[in-house]
């Protein structure tokens, strides 16, 4: 977090003018030369609007359009010809919008800076192609208002790179040019017994650099408990999206739990979390892990689980260097589906700017049956909970990428569990397997006469028949252990990881964290053979 502080109204003189750009139809023309525009003038009207009663924004859409099914609603195209900039040959991107419809009530204002000074961007009927559905346009009133935009880049004018759409969400694709996990502009009481709240962007405004291949992007964000303006610097850089963030928060009320940067994503099934494996691909996952490089340079790996019940997990850390939700996992063969292509999904990286200060990276895994829900949620929560009357700055880049930042030391590639005991020994008790590979960094070449050893700490139970080995098959090493809980304690057990030279102790590899839930006694089936 940069800064901390009272705002007044030294700050104010530009949210009348504001409230008139924030106040006009969604399908409003600009007049003349627009209004004078800037960053420090979006968070000036955010400032403003903190003090203000909230309004909601969702629209009671025409029956026409809400009763929409998923494939009707995607029938609604976007003229390509009426893109933002299509008629500028030099334009290194285009802007089209999403129609309203569906699940998105809320209309969101569009507007054009050029030269400081915004011009509202008019929503018409005939800006898209109805030709693929059964809708009456007639009957949609002229000022609607767009959901959302796709933003296109020149190497390719037919796919979207990045797109915004649905409360505060947002996606963007890598140089594989496939769509994945989400990212939101604000978190709001994520996994608390009280209902979570999702802030929305209510107003974007589009500006094009003259020079240079990124394009910027302004945001308003609004939400009964705090306002904020969003500045995104979008460009691409060997073919990954990367959005540099300025973000500065207005609350209107006390924030118990604050999600900064947050991100969104699914995991069903993989190698260590089979509870719902009944499909017939091995692995469904748009994330198989959160990655965390801390504030003391230490580098975290913790495998994503889909949960029996919602699981909180917290990571204390003071000025995080990084954390991200990543695919590691880009094997085709792990997962066999040819038609969403789970290993060319993205990984979303976050790169802290500035001082962050203390505060918790934390995780929340919720249950999930199948892929269509997203279930995992990662963002960063201040030690110092934010209250009205102040304002609070992040900075922040997100880079879309399948070239996650790597450790020096060897990397976690794959966890797998199951159950415990000795092959061909009578099981006398239940117990949980764990099985750990590491790969690169300092392994990599590792002299054959080096002897490795696992480090294991476990909160609760014991931990037994422990191992290190080299995995010929990936040129890295294989970590094995088993625990034994409590009995009749269904306790999540929490693990820590990390293998080591045994001559100098030093370190090889990142730190492995995991929870575990016992199941209960009833369920600790020890699946002995009857021949033995």
């Amino acid at each position: 977090m940069k800064a901390l502080g009272l705002f007044g109204g030294a700050l104010l003189p530009a949210a009348p003018a504001l409230a008139r750009v924030l106040s006009q139809p969604a399908g409003a023309h600009g007049e003349g030369s627009g209004e004078p525009f800037s960053y420090a003038w979006l968070k000036g009207m955010a400032r403003h609007f903190a003090g203000q009663r909230y309004h909601s924004h969702r629209l009671d859409l025409p029956p026409a359009i809400d009763d929409l099914s998923w494939d009707q609603y995607q029938g609604i195209q976007y003229r390509d010809d009426e893109a933002l900039w299509a008629d500028d040959r030099d334009a290194a991107f285009r802007m089209q919008f999403f129609h309203l419809g569906l699940n998105f009530h809320t209309p969101v204002k569009m507007h054009e800076v050029v030269d400081g000074r915004a011009r509202p961007i008019p929503y018409r009927t005939d800006l898209f192609d109805f030709s693929h559905t059964d809708l009456d346009t007639s009957s949609l009133p002229e000022g609607l208002g767009f959901a959302g935009f796709r933003l296109l880049h020149h190497s390719d004018w037919e796919r979207d790179i990045a797109a915004f759409l649905g409360a505060s969400y947002f996606r963007a694709t890598s140089a594989s040019l496939q769509f994945g996990l989400s990212a939101r502009g604000l978190a709001v009481n994520t996994a608390m017994s009280e209902p979570e709240e999702f802030p929305e962007f209510t107003h974007f405004w589009f500006e094009r650099p003259a020079d240079a291949d990124q394009v910027i992007v302004y945001a308003f964000l609004d939400s009964p408990s705090v306002t904020g303006a969003y500045r995104f610097i979008i460009g691409r850089v060997s073919g990954d999206v990367i959005m540099d963030v300025d973000a500065a928060l207005y609350p209107r009320k006390p924030i118990e739990r604050l999600g900064v940067a947050p991100l969104t994503s699914m995991y069903q099934v993989g190698e260590n979390s089979r509870r719902v494996a009944w499909d017939w691909r091995p692995e469904i996952h748009d994330s198989d892990g959160l990655a965390i490089h801390t504030g003391g340079g230490e580098w975290i790996w913790r495998p994503l689980v889909n949960p029996p019940q919602l699981r909180f997990n917290a990571f204390a850390d003071h000025n995080p260097r990084g954390f991200g939700l990543l695919q590691r996992d880009r094997n085709f063969d792990h997962y066999q589906d040819d038609g969403v292509f789970y290993e060319r999904r993205p990984s979303l990286w976050v790169e802290p700017r500035g001082d962050w200060g203390k505060g918790s990276i934390q995780l929340v895994e919720i249950p999930t049956l199948d892929e269509t829900f997203d279930n995992i949620v990662a963002f960063w929560n201040p030690d110092k909970p934010v209250q009205p009357g102040e304002e609070a700055l992040f900075a922040y880049r997100l880079s879309w990428t399948g070239r996650a930042p790597r450790p020096s030391l060897a990397r976690c590639v794959a966890t797998r569990t199951g159950l415990g005991g000795v092959v061909g020994q009578t099981r006398e008790y239940f117990s949980w397997r764990f099985a750990v590979d590491f790969l690169g960094g300092p392994i990599d070449g590792l002299a054959g006469d080096v002897e490795v050893v696992p480090v294991i700490e476990h909160s609760s139970g014991r931990v037994e028949i422990t191992s290190a080995r080299p995995l010929h098959a990936i040129n890295g090493y294989r970590a094995m252990f088993d625990v034994v809980p409590p009995e009749d304690d269904t306790t999540p057990i929490n693990l820590r990881l990390y293998l080591k030279r045994k001559d100098n102790g030093e370190p090889l590899t990142e730190t492995w964290i995991y929870q575990w839930s016992p199941p209960p006694m009833d369920q600790r089936d020890l699946h002995n053979p009857t021949h033995l």
